[in-house]
């Protein structure tokens, strides 16, 4: 076997001052960055000893790195990044273009309408409707309005003639209110195409957290609230103008925009203006995929199950990209996703390392899927093991918000202790899932039940003489207030501070250490910028390898000498 890994030009070279043999512990903390000390950082408001000890405690083991925008292959550093694009680039030691900025450059260079999956929605084009359903934002996690912008101008301009727009209103990871000002720059241009001759009007919508964006099948009836209007053209409120839709449902009691319930555009008679039909054809514009796999599923399934779709018409269906990758689903898409090749896991698999990888449903795919570049299964069944702990289903996370960490620790405790693996990879999900209720006493819960969680791994590392890496893939539960220009709370009109349920901007911190850690072993100083994707190469060094030449550069420095604090 090491011949044939040697042939392929798998084979690892030794690293010359770090010996191999040494168990190391990979923990991911989930929505986990680093800002200033405040009362809405939860990580700091949270009793956090464990975590708090490796920041403090060796200097020279713990550093921060980017895991926003171009580090991790987003088009701009006003991008924030996600779950999904950090665990590619923890894992793939290498920078790829990514969701917003793959869309982005498709259609730039008009290679979206050129692929298959835009050719295969064309063909209805001629007698049926284009419909798109998606998140009307700038946020830039799910999707971004001129992405929509473009694509409506790109439709028309290859044939289509009639289009109904289903937006979902957001207010999570961008202002609450700021619907309306979107909806006015998409009505604008809607209006434009009328001009030209093209039927393209809103159909339908609805609040992202009431309607469709329900993600890891924990409500199946909020896509059911979409599925009826989209599909069926039905729901309690209907209204002739989307405009007039959104400010009047906005004056609700508690109304807000990621609450807005659905509601369907009619024309004089009462008449749905845009249900989806037979021969149509549907594009869910939502470039990332979490909140978009349950309405794929309920589009594209033939035998499904989660609720009565009353009527599922035959269309042509594709994605803005494919979703769930180990699901093939969708089986089309406009966009393909990046060709992830060479990853650390792969690297090390052929290099005879065992590896186990656990984390509860709601991230197990992040530690196995995506760290291993999109691509589903083991690289080799005989060295890795992947245990899924499952997630609670039914119950919002701020009620139980220590979720399953605990367990997942316990499990990468034996995995450890076990001495059967060379890697044990986790995800602890806490900071994110939590963060993104917008919670902060429950946030702060979660935070401490994350610091326990690795205390668990830690000591396990402890005692057999292991090493540890303790990092994370994005930020959020460290920055839980949406914020002015001058960077004070912004406050409603009674006074409460309003939440900020999105991912961050800031960095997040990365740690080194355990027993097995040569003392010479620290962080480099010359890496000012470095981001996730250079810790697939520093956890191959503590494997006891070199990593390629072809991934970004390691973290980690190890003296001659064994290093001596100043």
């Amino acid at each position: 076997m090491a011949r044939r890994a040697e042939e392929a030009g798998w084979k690892l070279a030794d690293h010359p001052r770090l010996g191999k043999g040494k168990v190391v512990g990979v923990v991911v903390l989930d929505g986990w960055g680093e800002a200033p000390p405040d009362p809405f950082n939860c990580i700091h408001v949270a009793d956090t000893p464990t975590l708090d000890a490796l920041k403090k405690g060796s200097p020279e083991r713990w550093r921060l790195i980017k895991a926003h925008g171009t580090a991790v292959g987003l088009p701009t550093d006003d991008d924030m990044g996600n779950s999904e694009v950090g665990h590619n680039a923890l894992g793939a030691g290498q920078i790829y273009a990514q969701g917003a900025k793959l869309v982005d450059m498709a259609l730039a260079s008009g290679k979206i309408y050129e692929g298959e999956g835009f050719k295969y929605i064309q063909k209805s084009f001629e007698t049926g409707t284009l419909h798109l359903i998606g998140l009307l934002s700038d946020g830039g996690v799910h999707s971004r309005i001129d992405q929509l912008q473009l694509l409506l101008k790109g439709a028309s301009e290859h044939g289509a003639k009639r289009i109904r727009v289903h937006i979902l209103t957001d207010g999570r990871d961008v202002l609450d209110g700021s619907s309306v000002t979107f909806l006015e720059t998409l009505e604008n241009d809607l209006a434009k195409l009328q001009e030209m001759g093209v039927d393209a009007r809103i159909a339908s919508g609805g609040g992202r957290m009431y309607v469709t964006m329900d993600r890891y099948e924990n409500d199946w009836q909020v896509v059911k609230r979409g599925w009826d209007a989209q599909v069926l053209g039905e729901a309690p409120h209907k209204f002739q103008n989307a405009l007039e839709a959104v400010k009047k449902l906005r004056e609700g009691p508690k109304a807000n925009d990621q609450y807005l319930p659905p509601f369907v555009i009619v024309d004089e008679s009462g008449k749905p203006v845009g249900p989806i039909l037979d021969g149509d054809a549907v594009v869910t514009f939502n470039f990332r995929a979490d909140r978009m796999v349950m309405l794929a599923k309920a589009l594209e399934c033939e035998n499904f199950d989660k609720f009565d779709r009353v009527r599922f018409p035959k269309i042509r269906y594709a994605g803005m990209l494919q979703y769930d990758g180990e699901l093939k689903l969708p089986s089309h898409y406009l966009v393909a996703p990046p060709e992830i090749e060479r990853t650390s896991g792969e690297y090390l698999a052929n290099n005879g390392i065992h590896t186990y990888a656990c984390s509860e449903t709601v991230k197990f795919g992040h530690v196995t899927f995506f760290w291993n570049g999109n691509r589903s299964g083991y690289f080799n069944p005989n060295l890795e093991k992947y245990e899924e702990i499952p997630s609670d289903t039914g119950i919002p996370f701020n009620i139980q918000p220590k979720m399953k960490a605990r367990e997942v620790a316990e499990k990468a405790r034996d995995a450890i202790l076990s001495n059967k693996f060379d890697q044990v990879r986790v995800n602890i999900a806490n900071g994110d899932m939590v963060g993104h209720t917008g919670d902060l006493e429950a946030t702060i819960i979660g935070c401490k039940a994350a610091d326990e969680a690795v205390k668990i791994i830690l000591d396990a590392v402890e005692q057999v003489g292991g090493i540890f890496v303790v990092t994370a893939d994005h930020g959020n539960a460290e920055d839980m207030v949406k914020r002015d220009k001058s960077g004070k709370p912004i406050r409603d009109r009674n006074g409460n501070v309003q939440p900020l349920t999105s991912h961050t901007l800031n960095p997040v911190p990365i740690a080194i250490g355990g027993p097995g850690l040569a003392s010479g072993a620290r962080f480099r100083e010359d890496l000012q910028d470095a981001g996730l994707a250079n810790v697939a190469a520093t956890v191959m060094n503590l494997h006891g390898f070199e990593a390629p030449n072809h991934y970004e550069p390691t973290l980690i420095e190890v003296s001659a000498a064994p290093y001596l604090k100043s």
